[in-house]
């Protein structure tokens, strides 16, 4: 291109719209990218300014994400910490229910229940988790949240173990006895020798065994809950002792065999007879029901008394913690939200004012053009010489 001459004017107004070109190259660049500073080249200092604030706006991101987790994390342990508590309720229900019953059968079935909802509070606890962390499962679920870049302000949450229920540690909710009372065998005694009437059921007592008429027999549950009494009369037999102490309870069957009669549950039978009379001897299996006597109830119901108030200490504790990680999730949205602000204002352009520089320069190139085919046209006026 150096060999060719131009005239002056006409250089100039090339020039111009070389330099207007560029210029709406640029202004267009802005007006697609919507940013008026697109590389270093454009502003170096607005540039790396810019990008270091993004880079933290990504970086925060990534943790907003996993506060997010961690806060799903906490409602489920929150819910399993809610149904826990239904079923200890439940619990608490069958122990005043074997409260109510001096039935040995039906408080052996109550804590046989008690039991097995012991059974699934453990279930419950272990199907709590979210995301490979349970809050309710014990060693290895502690939770840590990280809520800055570099890690400096976190939050860590401590798990408890609702998956043994026995454990000093959670609930201390241990399983209760709920075999079978066993059978007790009453001996009728007279002083030191068993008396020889007892070997034949049919046998009158007031007439062999010292009783008189108008003696009284009393029957009482492992409670000392009087279930009957048997007066004797001049044809009261053996027979007649062992049906009222079968018949006095759903509870009890009895047999007579070598004057021995052997009855088939928890009780205690006492006689009331004349100085000479019968005393009755009981022997009670060693394996009783976790419900059996009324102390041993209620001291269940202290047990889940304190375990209600364990559940609801902690989900208070995994309140706290939702509240402090939701409230950081909230700040962080907002300081996200900043920093891509403060950046937008280094880099952004007014697409008003780029439009309005857009048609700015396609006015002045439209008046260049024209202008550049009036030097032209000058030039061509030496041809007319010739």
């Amino acid at each position: 291109m150096a060999d060719i001459t131009i005239s002056s004017a006409v250089r100039t107004n090339l020039n111009s719209l070389q330099a207007t070109s560029s210029l709406m190259s640029s202004v267009q660049e802005r007006l697609s990218t919507g940013k008026k500073v697109n590389s270093a080249l454009d502003n170096p200092n607005s540039f790396f300014t810019a990008q270091g604030l993004e880079n933290r706006a990504g970086d925060l991101s990534t943790l907003l994400d996993d506060m997010g987790q961690s806060v799903q994390t906490l409602k489920a342990a929150d819910k399993g910490i809610e149904a826990i508590s239904d079923l200890v309720d439940a619990a608490k229900a069958k122990a005043n229910q074997a409260l109510q019953t001096s039935s040995q059968s039906e408080r052996q079935q109550y804590a046989s229940e008690y039991n097995e909802l012991l059974t699934q509070i453990e279930d419950l606890a272990g199907d709590a988790g979210y995301g490979g962390k349970n809050l309710l499962g014990g060693t290895g679920n502690d939770l840590s949240v990280t809520f800055n870049e570099d890690g400096s302000s976190s939050l860590s949450i401590s798990s408890v173990d609702y998956t043994d229920t026995s454990s000093s540690t959670g609930l201390a909710l241990s399983d209760l006895a709920s075999g079978s009372t066993g059978s007790v065998t009453i001996t009728l005694q007279n002083g030191s020798a068993t008396a020889t009437a007892l070997a034949t059921a049919t046998a009158t007592l007031t007439t062999d065994n010292d009783f008189t008429a108008g003696d009284t027999i009393t029957l009482s549950d492992s409670t000392g809950t009087e279930l009957g009494s048997l007066t004797i009369d001049d044809t009261t037999t053996i027979q007649d002792l062992s049906d009222f102490i079968g018949g006095a309870s759903s509870d009890t069957s009895t047999s007579i065999s070598s004057g021995v009669i052997t009855v088939n549950a928890d009780y205690e039978v006492s006689v009331d007879s004349d100085a000479s009379g019968f005393t009755a001897l009981s022997t009670s299996h060693s394996e009783t029901n976790g419900f059996s006597t009324d102390a041993k109830i209620e001291s269940t119901l202290d047990s889940l008394t304190k375990a209600q108030d364990t559940l609801r200490s902690q989900a208070s504790t995994f309140g706290t913690n939702l509240s402090i990680v939701e409230n950081r999730q909230d700040f962080t949205k907002a300081l996200i939200n900043t920093l891509e602000e403060g950046a937008g204002k280094l880099t952004l352009a007014d697409t008003n004012e780029e439009g309005a520089n857009l048609l700015a320069l396609q006015t002045q190139q439209t008046l260049a053009s024209t202008s550049l085919s009036l030097a032209a046209q000058a030039d061509q006026n030496v041809l007319r010489l010739f």
